[in-house]
């Protein structure tokens, strides 16, 4: 005779099983199809950007500096959501394009003010062009990508509180 204690505890255990699987289930994340989208997103930067000789994260930093002004390292860092140990070495190989200033103030050596140099404000006018050559990437009506965008930002600032 079947023990019924034993058929309860495996039916729990498929049951628990089932829900651990669709938990884990690739199709079930919300991360991944960021993840994915952002990817393909930033690999469609590349051939416009290739033509201005910056990448992804480099014209990022640069659109900020175009809208912004001179600013300190951390408030860059903090506008386009990225550590020091990201951005100095990526700052750098700015500088050495000759794209921007790093200067380290006398009177704080830890801080260090980004500025644009002529050539930086020149790229302004190259740099033009890659909205609009990118506008067609995500192949949904202009509406959906507004959408998209809101929400988007709504949980960047989300997660930020």
């Amino acid at each position: 005779m079947a023990d019924p204690g034993r058929k309860e505890g495996q039916q729990y255990m498929e049951a628990a099983k089932t829900e651990i699987n669709d938990n884990l289930r690739l199709s079930e994340q919300l991360c991944f199809p960021l993840y994915a989208c952002a990817k393909e997103v930033v690999r469609q930067y590349r051939k416009p950007l290739e033509k201005l000789n910056l990448t992804y994260t480099q014209y990022l930093v640069m659109m900020v500096l175009w809208e912004q002004g001179s600013m300190t390292e951390g408030q860059l860092g903090r506008i386009v959501h990225l550590d020091s140990g990201t951005l100095a070495p990526l700052l750098k190989r700015l500088e050495r394009n000759g794209l921007i200033r790093r200067i380290r103030p006398e009177n704080n050596e830890r801080r260090l003010l980004l500025s644009l140099t002529e050539q930086g404000d020149a790229l302004r006018t190259e740099a033009q062009s890659v909205p609009n050559v990118m506008e067609g990437c995500i192949n949904l009506p202009k509406e959906e990508l507004l959408q998209l965008r809101t929400l988007l930002m709504k949980a960047m600032n989300a997660m930020e509180e």
